[in-house]
């Protein structure tokens, strides 16, 4: 008999539901607060009321979509953190009550971990070992993976993540939140070689990140060449230098450690994944022999399946987990970046 799924996530703006078959996803019900675009980053007070409006009608739907009934569910798998404490809590609370009623197995699923693993989204099985590139939202961290539970962090960002930066990049510029996928459009009309920008190299910390000096830069660069004025920019051009340092830095940090434990799998998973640059220029080293992974560009965002899948995996392959409720502080201390 399979393994039958349900998962909340809700750790920051997005209200997604999924159920999944074993490692195969039945729905994938994804609700996106756009409103937050006005405020030019997201609200925590508003999306977590928005989350508590939305996640009922949802849930519906997923459960419409996939074509299983409540009582069909083995498995619950929600968000327990990193994210915004009040979004979390909604869709937490919901899965955890959700098994209480049902008296099934709950596991609280750790968001950047369903990113880890988003890429082997319809696999049973995963080939270790590999070097995984997470870039969601405030994270940046790059991991060597040995196992479905066994992985170590080999870097992280020093201060502004990818994400972060490509945002308050494209506020600088005037455009709008958030910033990634209009940059990386703008970017592709735009010439790279239009101004160098700088990548970070940290002494001895070979494997971290760090994006708040490209984000400066860019802002003395409008100040030094156009002052105040933001009406006649050259935005393709600054699009496509800007991205071209930060996707430069990602890719470079990563093949340094692909190189060093000598693997020749790559994962790169999270948000800034969708970006069309990131995904070529990693591509590129397919002709070396390295295998490259992506995940689906619907599971690069939040997303419920990748929590449902992760929880699957964890179920499945691990002796040592707690299927009772686990602490969110637990999930908040793992990643402090």
């Amino acid at each position: 008999m399979p393994i039958l799924t349900f998962a909340v996530e809700t750790s920051c703006d997005e209200t997604s539901v999924a159920i999944l078959s074993d490692y195969n996803v039945l729905s994938n019900i994804i609700s996106s607060q756009y409103f937050h675009s006005e405020y030019g980053g997201i609200v925590p007070e508003l999306a977590s009321r928005a989350h508590i409006k939305a996640i009922d009608k949802i849930v519906s739907s997923a459960f419409e979509k996939s074509g299983i009934k409540n009582n069909d569910i083995n498995l619950v798998a929600a968000t327990k953190g990193p994210g915004l404490i009040g979004s979390l809590l909604v869709g937490y609370n919901y899965a955890k009550a959700f098994s209480i009623v049902l008296n099934i197995p709950f596991i609280g699923i750790n968001h950047i971990e369903s990113h880890l693993f988003s890429c082997f989204i319809g696999q049973d099985e995963i080939e270790f070992p590999f070097i995984a590139l997470v870039v969601s939202g405030g994270h940046t961290i790059l991991f060597l993976v040995e196992g479905y539970t066994n992985y170590k962090v080999l870097g992280a960002t020093q201060d502004d993540a990818a994400g972060e930066a490509f945002d308050k990049v494209a506020k600088m510029l005037g455009l709008e939140y958030p910033g990634g996928p209009v940059i990386d459009k703008l970017a592709k009309d735009g010439d790279e070689n239009y101004h160098i920008f700088p990548s970070a190299n940290l002494k001895d910390k070979i494997y971290d990140f760090s994006f708040s000096g490209v984000k400066t830069s860019v802002l003395y660069f409008l100040k030094k060449n156009f002052g105040n004025e933001r009406a006649n920019l050259p935005l393709n051009d600054i699009c496509a230098s800007f991205q071209k340092a930060v996707v430069s830095s990602l890719v470079e940090k990563t093949m340094i450690a692909v190189k060093g434990f000598k693997i020749k799998t790559i994962a790169v998973s999270g948000g800034v994944s969708a970006n069309s640059r990131l995904r070529k220029e990693f591509i590129k080293f397919e002709k070396d022999g390295f295998k490259i992974q992506f995940p689906e560009k619907i599971y690069s965002t939040d997303n419920a399946a990748m929590i449902g899948y992760y929880g699957y995996l964890k179920y499945k392959h691990s002796t040592n987990i707690n299927l009772e409720s686990e602490l969110l502080d637990h999930a908040f201390a793992r990643f402090e970046y």
